[in-house]
């Protein structure tokens, strides 16, 4: 026992760190959709308070990529962790929607010196954990963010009421900068000045975007799974109580289902991509994902809403490990920093437009009815990747020493 705590102290302390960070991620998000919904916010505001979640990162996430290789990433960890835990004590004590919008804005600003990060990190590490694992960082974050984490936040609210959850959520995050120093070891700071990034620095990073087909490609579909995914999160416990009369601990089990799902395919099916080669798992993913939207956004009564939301979530997981897979990749070629920086501003970007579109399209059509509008959308988007996939001619970089092969190819 001994040695194998030995061997694998890294994975041991790295896998705890994430879960820890996904319970409190998952029980603030939780409880400021029920706050918001306890301060009277109607849909439209609702849908501004959960893109707020996800707004600061779209302008810090870049910054901070660039920052990783020269300030060390564990000192932004520490600094992002102090500023968001202290911002989360002081949430239950606004009196209005309006402030409670604001406040998730500032939460926002800060969290990506958190796992953007942790995303740098995990690159470097999956070189030595081999592809297949690539989704159990991810996995280990979701367990905490969409099994433990909402459920935890609708029995706190329930006994503690909104002070007291929001103090344990605060209480987590100093946990996690305890367990900080261990993990953040592993990574090697390379020697570079310790200046802050320009303007034109910046820039160039964006740039990549548009340079780089396999990065925009990539980026694209994390922002489509992510929207998808935020608009679910936050409007499925509001759909449930509204519209199915159901409590908020009962609610709480769509947002489980979906994590549950979610996280088993994270730590199951990495081997079943690497088998069937990209192309063909995205479009497994892609169409999946069409008839779990077709269920939430028929489906009356709870059975077929927990139905939707578990397909929703091996769906969605299958493409968060091919996304993985092929970041880390690219950050072996491009720079570990600076490829998580802009797949850390991709997620949270799709995850801001689809809440706030989401929520005003709700606002006027009904939120179920925001489910049936994706679908198309999304089958217009997976036939465009495929056929982007297919006429891509620059290879992928392995990870490892060799002889390099396209994305598409199977083993």
């Amino acid at each position: 026992m001994r040695l194998f705590l030995r061997r694998h102290h890294f994975l041991i302390c790295f896998v705890l760190l994430t879960n820890l960070m996904g319970i409190s991620v998952g029980m603030a998000k939780v409880s400021t959709s029920l706050l918001s919904l306890y301060l009277g916010a109607d849909a439209t505001l609702q849908g501004l308070i959960a893109s707020a979640q996800s707004v600061g990162i779209i302008f810090v996430s870049i910054p901070i990529g660039f920052m990783i290789d020269r300030l060390g990433p564990r000192r932004l960890f520490v600094t992002g962790s102090v500023v968001v835990g202290l911002i989360y004590l002081l949430l239950p004590l606004v009196p209005s929607p309006g402030l409670l919008l604001l406040g998730t804005a500032l939460v926002s600003l800060f969290m990506p010196m958190r796992f953007v990060t942790l995303n740098a990190l995990f690159m470097a590490q999956l070189e030595n954990m081999g592809e297949s694992k690539a989704g159990w960082y991810r996995g280990s974050h979701m367990t905490g963010m969409f099994l433990v984490g909402p459920v935890l936040a609708a029995i706190a609210v329930e006994w503690c009421g909104f002070r007291g959850t929001f103090w344990f959520i605060g209480a987590l995050f100093a946990l996690t900068i305890g367990l900080s120093p261990t993990v953040f070891r592993h990574y090697a700071v390379k020697p570079v000045p310790a200046k802050p990034p320009r303007l034109r620095d910046l820039v160039q990073q964006l740039a990549r975007l548009s340079r780089d087909p396999e990065l925009r490609t990539i980026s694209l579909i994390e922002f489509t799974a992510q929207g998808i995914n935020s608009f679910y999160v936050f409007f499925i416990l509001i759909i449930a109580i509204n519209q199915l009369h159901l409590d908020a601990l009962m609610a709480s089990h769509l947002i489980a289902i979906e994590g549950a799902t979610f996280i088993l395919a994270l730590f199951v099916l990495g081997g079943v991509v690497h088998r069937l080669g990209h192309e063909y798992s995205y479009l497994i993913s892609f169409l999946s994902a069409a008839l779990a939207l077709l269920a939430l956004g028929l489906g009356r009564e709870l059975p077929t809403l927990l139905l939707g939301g578990g397909i929703l979530g091996v769906s969605l997981g299958t493409l968060q490990i091919i996304n993985l897979t092929r970041y880390a990749r690219l950050g072996a070629r491009l720079g570990r920093g600076e490829v998580s920086g802009i797949s850390s501003l991709a997620g949270p970007a799709g995850g801001c437009l689809g809440a706030l579109c989401g929520g005003l399209i709700g606002h006027h059509w009904g939120l179920q009815n925001v489910f049936l509008l994706a679908i198309p959308l999304l089958l217009l988007l997976s036939g465009w990747i495929i056929r982007a996939m297919r006429q891509a001619i620059r290879p992928s970089v392995s990870l490892t020493p060799g002889p390099t092969e396209p994305l598409t190819d199977k083993p």
